[in-house]
């Protein structure tokens, strides 16, 4: 099951990158290779990993925008969080 979260991961990091990017799906990816994800009544995930912390707003289409996944690329490169080191 592991390379289906792989996978979710490497579409972050994909040239050009995907406008298709499921958040639920990408969120259970996270928390499969040690992320700790917390849902808030906002409708916001907190994404927890190496004691750092990003907010990502989840949309009613549950779709991450194209600006959402390029700041959330940037989270997982800080913390380590990228396909050749999963």
């Amino acid at each position: 099951m592991s390379h289906k979260h792989r996978a979710k991961i490497e579409k972050l990091f994909e040239h050009p990158l995907s406008g298709n990017i499921d958040i639920k799906k990408l969120l259970s990816a996270l928390e499969h290779y040690g992320a700790k994800v917390e849902i808030t009544k906002h409708n916001k995930a907190k994404i927890f990993v190496r004691e750092e912390e990003y907010i990502l707003s989840i949309p009613h289409n549950h779709n991450l925008s194209k600006d959402e996944a390029i700041k959330l690329k940037h989270f997982l490169e800080k913390v380590d969080l990228v396909p050749g080191a999963l």
